[in-house]
């Protein structure tokens, strides 16, 4: 993959993350701020929804004081009904909409119903705004739950109106009650005064009047109408507003199954828990019915301050999330046509920045093919100038270095011509050497043969036989042994040379079945030492540590520093070496080896170079189990 495309895909990769994370960051605010806005105008639209709520009580209340506040009663109540108060009470009934107006002495028993003026004389005392009003004797409103009994004795009809069936709704809370029959009263109760003749005040009883909320919807649809102006979508009302009874809907607006409204369905699982259950206000979004909404809710309680219901307002979530997709889309429209201009112009810029890179490959390829006076053209002063100046220099060097090198081959053609002829005048040499050597040996063998040669004779023919032979193999290891080079120490480290070796010749058809174990340890200091030499010392105690092995076996290389020694430790688990032998290994010309194996002077050669390295070799073995060679080298050798 060549840098250009590196530099392209690299920067593609940036700017394409750093825009999606740029759209991303910025479609999350512009969803919250959005969100957090409308769900403002809910909260507000709640507070207006509460005060038309508030305002149904009040008037409640406005009605029953204009009737209570009269100046002289002559007859007790229950008399005054049946002449002008009854006639008034069944006035304001007929006119105001109420669906309960009644009556109560102050024993509480009801003394006269305008809705139902033949059920009278029963206990109604434990009626909460009833119970208030007795304790407190001073007017009382608010919102109370009645029983289906009460109900009845009010009149038939309410409680008709009272009975809700509860219907089944996504993510609210599973109750076993089908159908709800209590009544949801909003209510106000006042003490019914009157004056005698020297202008005291006497309570003869109270008067109290409510609304059955079950299934009456003029508070919810007035607040539809003044709080959210009747606004529709697809069809749909935008803003709606419910009461509920515990967690059922009661009176709503709401539209369910059928576009009929959804009376009987109830809240959601977690806003009954958050509404309900721990009497705080919902803020958020909820699912009402089938539909999700911008929502608030707040609880509604009795006049004993206990939770009975909530009030809810909500605005379809749909509209608005319009909007807020056309502005996030078309935000990222603008966020990918900038990204794609960016990067056609980041590709033309690339192109125009890398050029020279293109002239510096040109002139490596002719340097490759052999033309070294190729050169790059560019003489900018940026990075880019540099670079070129600088491989320019480069060719320069390698072509000096070039024709250096080619003086220096002749040189070395000339030199090996040399040592070729001293090789062959050593050659000459050996060979003129072993010729009386043979002539020797030959008459030797000769001599031997003759049948009238004493013992004496035999035994001094033996000798100079043996001897022969001893001075012709010396002939070839000393050979051999003249090939050393001159040392050129340096600073090295001996762990790398030793991997450098078992890299060498790990694939050795010797060292093939051999498994090599290599520890080194990592606090190993560098070495002042020939990198040459000392590989030849690994390389030739590894091998016949490999040829000690006759099948399958290990051999372990081990460094550590031991009394300011550098200890190269190489162990087989090959044959080992006799123990009359051991102080043998290293003397030259000693081996075990078969004939035309070895010279024997590889020990003695290594022992020599450690040696000259200012270290020594000690070598441990047992026969059958193999042999451990170890190297100390100093570690300050200077």
């Amino acid at each position: 993959m060549s840098i250009r495309l590196k530099l392209s895909i690299g920067l593609f990769i940036i700017i394409l993350a750093s825009n999606i994370i740029l759209a991303v960051v910025t479609s999350l605010y512009v969803g919250n701020v959005y969100f957090t806005e409308v769900q403002t105008r809910v909260r507000l639209d709640l507070n207006s929804a509460r005060d038309i709520y508030n305002n149904s009580i009040d008037q409640i209340e406005q009605v029953l004081k204009a009737i209570s506040i009269r100046r002289k009663i002559s007859y007790p109540l229950e008399q005054e009904v049946k002449g002008d108060l009854g006639k008034v009470l069944q006035n304001i009934y007929n006119n105001s909409g109420i669906d309960m107006l009644t009556l109560v002495g102050t024993d509480g028993r009801v003394i006269y119903r305008a809705h139902n003026p033949q059920q009278k004389g029963d206990d109604i005392s434990e009626i909460p705004i009833i119970k208030k009003v007795l304790e407190e004797w001073k007017p009382a409103k608010g919102t109370m739950v009645v029983s289906q009994e009460i109900l009845q004795n009010e009149s038939e009809e309410l409680a008709k109106r009272a009975i809700i069936k509860i219907e089944d709704t996504p993510k609210s809370r599973s109750v076993s009650k089908n159908i709800e029959k209590r009544g949801f009263i909003i209510a106000s109760a006042v003490p019914f005064v009157s004056f005698d003749n020297e202008n005291n005040e006497k309570i003869l009883g109270f008067l109290m009047g409510g609304y059955l909320i079950n299934n009456h919807f003029e508070i919810v649809d007035k607040i539809k109408s003044e709080v959210f102006q009747d606004q529709s979508y697809e069809g749909e009302d935008i803003g709606t507003a419910t009461i509920f009874f515990d967690d059922l809907r009661i009176s709503t607006n709401v539209k369910g199954k059928n576009d009929q409204r959804a009376t009987g369905s109830k809240m959601s699982s977690e806003v009954y828990d958050h509404v309900i259950n721990k009497g705080k206000v919902w803020d958020d979004r909820a699912f009402v019915v089938n539909k999700w909404y911008i929502t608030s809710y707040e609880p509604i309680r009795d006049p004993d301050n206990k939770i009975i219901g909530s009030l809810y307002v909500g605005l379809l979530e749909e509209p608005y999330k319009e909007p807020q997709k056309v502005i996030i889309v078309f935000f990222i429209i603008i966020v990918c046509i900038c990204a794609i201009a960016s990067l056609l112009l980041l590709f033309f810029y690339i192109r125009k920045l890398l050029k020279p890179m293109d002239i510096i490959m040109t002139m490596s390829k002719k340097i490759i093919a052999g033309d070294l006076t190729a050169r790059c053209s560019i003489h900018s002063s940026c990075e880019m100038g540099i670079l070129c100046k600088t491989i320019n220099r480069m060719a320069e060097a390698i072509e000096q270095r070039e024709k250096e090198l080619q003086r220096i081959t002749q040189q070395q053609i000339g030199q090996s011509e040399k040592l070729a002829s001293i090789g062959r005048l050593s050659a000459g040499i050996a060979h003129e050497i072993n010729n009386p050597l043979t002539g020797v040996l030959t008459f030797a063998h000769l001599l031997k043969q003759k049948k009238n040669n004493s013992e004496e004779d035999i035994n001094d023919l033996d000798v100079i036989i043996r001897e022969t032979t001893r001075v012709r193999e010396i002939v070839k290891g000393l050979l051999d042994f003249a090939r050393q080079t001159p040392f050129k120490k340096e600073n090295l480290n001996i762990n790398d040379i030793l991997h450098q070796i078992l890299k060498l010749i790990k694939n050795q058809k010797e060292l093939r079945k051999i498994v090599i174990e290599e520890n080194y340890s990592k606090i190993i200091p560098d070495c002042y030492c020939d990198k040459n030499q000392l590989q030849q010392v690994f390389l030739n105690i590894i091998l016949n540590a490999g040829e000690a092995i006759p099948y399958t076996g290990t051999i372990t290389i081990t460094t550590s520093i031991k009394q300011n020694h550098i200890v190269i430790t190489i162990k087989d688990t090959g044959c080992g070496i006799k123990k009359e032998n051991l102080n043998k290994i290293f003397d030259p010309f000693y081996t075990t080896k078969p004939v035309n194996k070895g010279t024997g002077l590889g020990l003695s050669i290594s022992y020599g170079i450690i040696q000259q390295h200012g270290g020594y070799i000690e070598c441990e073995s047992e026969e059958g189990k193999g042999t451990t060679f170890n190297i100390f080298l100093p570690v300050n050798n200077d």
